[in-house]
């Protein structure tokens, strides 16, 4: 057997034209409005559009809405603040495309849980923090030995270089060349102007 869900009716806010419902929303973010002052300029604009009488808010459903409204405004800024929490391990500006990648991954995955979250308020998105926040602090890891491993590969050529600058040098001032002439070669070897 199949169990039905139910939908709860839409409130009137719910309901509203989108230009007065974007009017509300942003009254509720700009602190300087009381929800009086809101209730009043909401149902105005409800009457002024042609609605009925019965299509204004009650204070009540004004007050829900607002809660509504926080409570989702208080998860985004917590992703946020997880997301700013999990990117500072790796700095400001990541180094390899490993690290891009993974970062890439991380905002998707928070900001799909933003989504869920601004759909469905009531129940907790499916986003795995500590999976992001390991995996992140991986890539830091490869990033870091990637950076050494090629700074080890730098140091290897360059100790090559001095090496081989030293024998061209000796052997140009055997074959006759004077000591500023071994040095010029020298210093091209080294990628010395």
């Amino acid at each position: 057997m199949v169990e039905s869900v139910r939908r709860g009716k839409p409130s009137k806010v719910d309901i509203l034209p989108e230009p007065i419902k974007k009017q509300l929303d942003e009254m509720l973010r700009d602190k300087r409005y009381s929800q009086t002052e809101i209730l009043d300029e909401i149902n105005q604009l409800v009457l002024d559009a042609g609605l009925d009488i019965d299509a204004t808010i009650s204070r009540s459903g004004l007050s829900r809405h607002a809660q509504k409204t926080e409570a989702i405004g208080q998860k985004l800024r917590d992703l946020r603040e997880t997301t700013k929490a999990l990117t500072a391990a790796l700095g400001d500006k990541p180094q390899g495309d490993t690290t891009k990648l993974i970062l890439e991954m991380g905002r998707s995955q928070l900001f799909k849980a933003m989504q869920q979250q601004m759909m469905n308020p009531d129940e907790d998105a499916e986003v795995d923090i500590g999976m992001i926040k390991e995996t992140m602090l991986a890539a830091q890891r490869l990033e870091a030995t990637a950076m050494k491993a090629h700074q080890r590969e730098k140091d290897i050529r360059k100790a090559f270089a001095v090496e081989a600058a030293a024998a061209a040098e000796e052997t140009a001032i055997q074959a006759g060349l004077t000591a500023e002439g071994a040095q010029l070669i020298k210093n091209q070897i080294l990628g010395i102007a």
